[in-house]
């Protein structure tokens, strides 16, 4: 059975930034809808100076998209040449050719300033048009070595959920275009702006660490969820304190081998690498919401002990300090 899908201009009373988001024959949908929750849907809770949205069809429809849905759009390339942000969901083949015109315009877009950004295999269309020439970029893993092979001139890091490049941007597997679009919404609008959109798609609003696929054993095993489950909110609750692996393996009734390979095998990280991003996260928690807190109160709160290593950390981690990121947000001194 096909369905087919029409898509509408947001009518929407806003006048924030203009996001053009790209539809084309073989759409993957859910990259597109991803766009669309966080640009597109209405937020009258985010004010009059929210993002306004379109729709891009980059040739004559009906389109097909996937799961057996034809949509059909209003306006063409020509909204491109009035976009702050473009997006590129993923594209229909990682090798599948990009049509002139679309590069053109897209060419021409990011000339007098428009944001561009891909999510997962729309990497390909930001190659084809040369906006990702001597720049790093990022997609899903699995495209990672023909888009190195076809465009060697890009530099490319399978390590990371998302590279933002200034006026280009790129995220890895789909669900990471989650995390780049919360990031725009967090540079855009700010921390809180990002945490309400990220509470309403019931996400966390920032996720450490680099693609979930490399994990070994992704889906942890049932029994070993339920087992450990406790375990880490316990240890979640309890970020400012020591916790010696000794501790928690008797908490869970494990010898301490055991306990690290399970828990390995659950959180796809080491207890120490779990501790040090969960503590990095609550750090960052505290520098955007906290703006009278000091660093040597939040060092203590997050178990960093003292400023000097939870510098060390942002340093190594994040790129950043925690003045810097504090100051990023929020405005204030650090």
């Amino acid at each position: 059975m096909t369905i087919g899908v029409k898509i509408v201009p947001n009518t929407a009373q806003t006048s924030g930034p203009q996001v053009a988001v790209l539809a084309y024959d073989g759409l993957c949908t859910f990259e597109f809808g991803i766009a669309y929750e966080v640009f597109g849907l209405p937020r009258p809770e985010m004010g009059e100076g929210w993002y306004r949205f379109a729709v891009c069809g980059i040739e004559p429809g009906p389109l097909r998209a996937a799961g057996g849905l034809t949509v059909s759009v209003d306006r063409g390339l020509d909204v491109l040449g009035e976009a702050d942000l473009i997006v590129v969901p993923g594209w229909r083949g990682i090798d599948a050719p990009v049509p002139d015109d679309l590069i053109s315009a897209l060419r021409a877009a990011h000339q007098r300033g428009a944001r561009v950004m891909s999510l997962c295999s729309g990497v390909a269309v930001l190659a084809a048009s040369g906006l990702l020439a001597g720049r790093r970029a990022t997609t899903h893993w699995r495209y990672v070595s023909a888009v190195a092979a076809r465009y060697p001139e890009i530099t490319l890091d399978a390590s990371v959920l998302y590279m933002d490049e200034g006026s280009i941007l790129t995220a890895a597997g789909s669900a990471a275009g989650i995390d780049l679009c919360l990031h725009v919404v967090r540079g855009d609008f700010g921390a809180e702006a990002a945490n309400s959109v990220a509470r309403r798609l019931v996400v966390p609003p920032h996720r450490e660490g680099g693609q979930a696929q490399f994990i070994s054993a992704p889906v942890p095993q049932e029994r070993e969820g339920v087992r450990l489950g406790p375990l880490i909110e316990w240890m979640r609750a309890r970020l400012n304190e020591e916790q010696p692996i000794s501790l928690l393996a008797a908490k869970a009734g494990m010898s301490q081998r055991t306990f690290q390979r399970r828990f390995e095998t659950t959180t796809g990280s080491s207890v120490g690498e779990w501790l040090l991003k969960e503590r990095l996260r609550h750090a960052r928690e505290l520098l955007e919401r906290r703006h009278d807190a000091s660093l040597d109160d939040i060092a203590i709160a997050c178990g960093f002990g003292t400023p000097a290593t939870m510098r060390h950390h942002f340093r190594k981690r994040l790129g950043t300090s925690p003045g810097a990121y504090r100051r990023s947000f929020s405005g204030g001194d650090g």
